[in-house]
């Protein structure tokens, strides 16, 4: 499994990568294996506001479908289009071409809330 250092992580298996005061946000190596193979993402409309903690969207599983919950308060600027034709993206490659949406974060200081990865992996018993 991986876990960049670079980004911040939720109990709830979502990753977050800070860029100024965007952040993209995804589900992290181990919630897609623990998934299995994704064949549905249903996530907010951009121009939302979605509060932390919300859930802000579901992913879909061949066996399971599983709550999506927003690590950081901010308004919806993008979602990845290519997701709603390859939703296994997320699978082959959760933190780069899986990403799944970007918001304006509305409070920087949510993020000193997130998990360090040497955290989260505990967390998880990696």
């Amino acid at each position: 499994m991986n876990f960049p250092a670079e980004l911040k992580y939720t109990k709830d298996h979502e990753w977050v990568r800070i860029e100024g005061e965007t952040a993209v946000i995804g589900i992290t190596d181990f919630a897609q294996g623990e998934l299995g193979d994704i064949v549905y993402i249903d996530i907010p409309s951009v121009g939302e506001t979605v509060a932390r903690d919300e859930v802000f969207g579901t992913v879909e599983a061949v066996k399971t479908v599983s709550d999506l919950f927003m690590p950081l308060s901010g308004l919806v600027l993008e979602l990845n289009a290519k997701l709603d034709t390859n939703p296994e993206l997320v699978n082959q490659d959760p933190y780069e071409e899986g990403w799944m949406v970007k918001i304006r974060v509305s409070d920087p200081a949510e993020a000193d809330k997130l998990l360090t990865a040497e955290t989260y992996k505990e967390q998880i018993g990696a």
